[in-house]
């Protein structure tokens, strides 16, 4: 499978290999992360992130270089998921709540618990929303 631009990828290094998973360890940096002067400014961060992979027949070994690919739509879902409908919810919850002549504080702690009821919904179907998000391993030398 080659990237194409409809496809999110981020280069990283196997580092384990199990019959059920591959992992993967990306380093993600910031904007400034390859700047020369990034260690006098202190802003610079990068952040390792491992990510699971399910194994394939004769796929990378630890140690290797590879490629982690990601449909860009599943990308979109995500955000949907974690930021658009949560919004949407506190938008709708304060409105619905001071239309009914909820006092302020009510309101307020009504809509965030509506956005904390999400997010729990969220949470309890994490292992099942994880099926719909398909990662793939590239080696750089294909």
């Amino acid at each position: 499978m080659r990237a194409s631009s409809r496809d999110i990828s981020h280069d990283g290094r196997v580092t384990d290999v199990t019959p059920e998973y591959t992992t993967v360890e990306i380093v993600s940096e910031s904007a400034c992360g390859s700047c020369g002067a990034r260690g006098f400014c202190g802003l610079s961060e990068s952040v390792r992130k491992t990510v699971e992979v399910p194994t394939e027949v004769g796929g990378p070994a630890p140690g290797e270089e590879v490629t982690v690919i990601l449909r860009r739509t599943m990308g979109y879902k995500a955000v949907w998921l974690a930021y658009v409908v949560p919004v949407f919810l506190l938008m709708v919850s304060v409105l619905v709540f001071s239309y009914a002549g909820a006092s302020e504080l009510v309101t307020g702690l009504a809509s965030i618990g509506v956005v904390g009821v999400w997010y729990l919904v969220i949470f309890l179907f994490r292992r099942r929303l994880a099926g719909g998000y398909a990662f793939h391993i590239v080696r750089k030398d294909e």
